[in-house]
């Protein structure tokens, strides 16, 4: 049987199918060869030989079968620099963030340091200088 065939089949199965992912057969035959697929990446990734194609629908994989995504970061970065909102998942609404406000451990430690030395660098790091 072709390939062809075989998303075929899958379809005349279900008309309503919204991705092959989700067809029994192909789930199965992903769920198979998934280790595998990942050790091709890792070795190529670790090797320094491109694989865009693999590692793009891996990466595809990872983000279909996730109920939620790390988009925080990309909201947090866009809304960092052109003052963009974000939402957050334990609240409704969109947010934003004076990020330069914000306290940090490391700036605070960085500013005590520069208090109890009076040194420049310190008040430098802590971006005070």
């Amino acid at each position: 049987m072709q390939f062809l065939d075989r998303i075929k089949e899958a379809y005349d199965r279900n008309p309503d199918l919204s991705n092959l992912l989700v067809d029994p057969e192909f789930a199965e035959e992903i769920n198979t060869r998934q280790p595998s697929w990942r050790r091709v990446v890792s070795l190529c990734a670790a090797t320094g030989i491109a694989c865009p194609s693999f590692s793009a629908s891996l990466n595809y994989l990872d983000q279909y079968r996730r109920s939620r995504l790390p988009a925080n970061l990309t909201q947090a970065q866009r809304d960092f620099f052109g003052a963009h909102t974000y939402e957050r998942t334990d609240m409704a609404g969109a947010f934003h963030t004076e990020w330069a406000k914000v306290d940090t451990p490391r700036a605070d430690a960085a500013a005590a340091g520069a208090a109890a030395t009076g040194g420049a660098a310190a008040s430098a790091a802590a971006g005070t200088a």
